[in-house]
C-alpha cells in the first residue's frame, strides 16, 4: 500500500487498528488485512435544485458545493472507505457521502429559497449563499459525517422560460418607462430654465418700467413743486400788489381828505387848470349844461367849433 498525503489510511488486522495516518506506505497480507484509505483532499460537488420560491414561483438553482473530510476516523466508521488489493474501494459509500451532502445542500437551500420571493432570488445570489453555507456548517448531519463544508457557490439561478420571458417584458418596459421619464425630465427641466429666463426678462423689464415710472414720477412731482412754487410766489405778489393797492388807497385818501368836500372849481383853479384856453372853454359849456334850463337860446358859429378843434391851444385865447 502506497497513499498520497492526502489519504488517510488505517490498516486493520485481526479487528484492531495496526497502523493509520495520512500518507502511508507498507506492505501488509492481503487475506488477514483490511486496508481503509479517506481521501482528505477538498471536493467540490455540483448541485441543481428545483424549488418553489415565496411567490409560488418554480426557480432552478445550479452550484457547487465544497468539503474535505475533518475527522476521517468518524467518517471510516459511519461509510465503507475499505480499498481492494487492486486500490478500488469496496463499495459504493464513498460515492454516498456527496450525496447526502448534496440532499442536506438542498433542504437548506429550499428553506432559504421558500422565505424570498423570485425576484431576490433572482439577484441576491450572495445573500443565499451566506445562508446556506451558514446552515451547513451548523447542521448536526454535516458533524456527524466528519464532514467540514468549505464553500457552497450558486452559479445561477433561473425561472421558468416562460416567467424568464415574462420578467424580461418586464424589465423592458421599466427601462423604457425610465427612459420616457429621462426624457420628460430633461424636456421639464428645458421647460422650467426656459420659464426662468422668461421670468428673469419680465422681472427685468418690470424693473426697467419701475425706473422709467420712478423718473416720470419724479419729474411730476419737480412740476408740482415748481407749479406750487410758482402759486406760492404769484399769491405773494398778489398779496404784496393788494398791500400796495391798500397802501397807494390809504395814501389817497389821506391825501385827498383835506380837500374832499371842496368844489372842483376850486381844486381845478388851484391846480393851474385855468391857463388852458380848451379847458376854460369846456367848463364854460358844462356850466351853461348845467343851466340848459336858463338859457334860451344858444348860437355857436362853426369857425369857433373848428378853432378850438384843430387850433393850437396858444391860439385859443384870441378866439376867447
Amino acid at each position: 500500500m502506497k497513499a498520497p498525503p492526502t489519504t488517510y489510511v488505517m490498516q486493520f488486522k485481526d479487528g484492531r487498528v495496526k497502523r493509520e495516518g495520512p500518507g502511508l506506505s507498507f506492505f501488509y497480507w492481503a487475506p488477514t488485512t483490511t486496508v481503509v484509505a479517506v481521501p482528505l483532499a477538498s471536493s467540490d460537488v455540483p448541485f441543481a435544485f428545483n424549488e418553489i420560491t415565496q411567490d409560488f414561483q418554480a426557480v432552478t438553482l445550479q452550484g457547487q458545493l465544497t468539503y474535505r473530510v475533518a475527522d476521517p476516523k468518524l467518517l471510516a466508521g459511519l461509510l465503507d472507505y475499505s480499498v481492494k488489493p487492486s486500490g478500488e474501494y469496496a463499495s459504493e459509500d464513498p460515492s454516498k457521502l456527496e450525496e447526502r451532502l448534496v440532499q442536506i445542500a438542498q433542504v437548506r437551500a429550499r428553506t432559504v429559497v421558500q422565505s424570498m420571493p423570485l425576484r431576490e432570488v433572482l439577484v441576491q445570489a450572495a445573500t443565499i449563499e451566506a445562508k446556506v453555507l451558514s446552515g451547513l456548517r451548523e447542521t448536526e448531519a454535516v458533524r456527524m459525517l466528519g464532514v467540514e463544508v468549505q464553500g457552497f457557490a450558486l452559479l445561477s439561478a433561473r425561472p421558468t422560460p416562460e416567467m424568464a420571458r415574462a420578467l424580461e417584458a418586464e424589465a423592458r418596459e421599466a427601462l423604457q418607462r425610465r427612459a420616457d421619464e429621462a426624457i420628460y425630465a430633461r424636456r421639464n427641466a428645458a421647460v422650467e430654465q426656459e420659464r426662468r429666463i422668461k421670468e428673469s426678462e419680465i422681472a427685468t423689464e418690470l424693473s426697467v418700467e419701475a425706473g422709467k415710472r420712478q423718473i416720470r414720477e419724479a419729474q411730476i412731482a419737480a412740476d408740482i413743486a415748481v407749479e406750487e412754487q410758482r402759486a406760492s410766489f404769484m399769491e405773494r405778489w398778489s398779496e404784496n400788489e393788494r398791500k400796495a393797492a391798500e397802501a397807494k388807497a390809504y395814501s389817497l385818501e389821506k391825501t385827498l381828505a383835506p380837500v374832499r368836500n371842496m368844489d372842483w372849481k376850486v381844486l381845478m383853479a388851484a391846480a393851474g387848470g385855468g391857463n388852458d384856453p380848451k379847458l376854460n372853454i369846456a367848463l364854460a359849456f358844462r356850466e351853461m349844461a348845467e343851466n340848459a334850463g336858463k338859457i334860451g337860446e344858444l348860437n355857436v358859429s362853426p369857425d369857433l367849433l373848428r378853432s378850438l378843434l384843430s387850433a393850437p391851444s396858444g391860439n385859443q385865447g384870441r378866439h376867447g
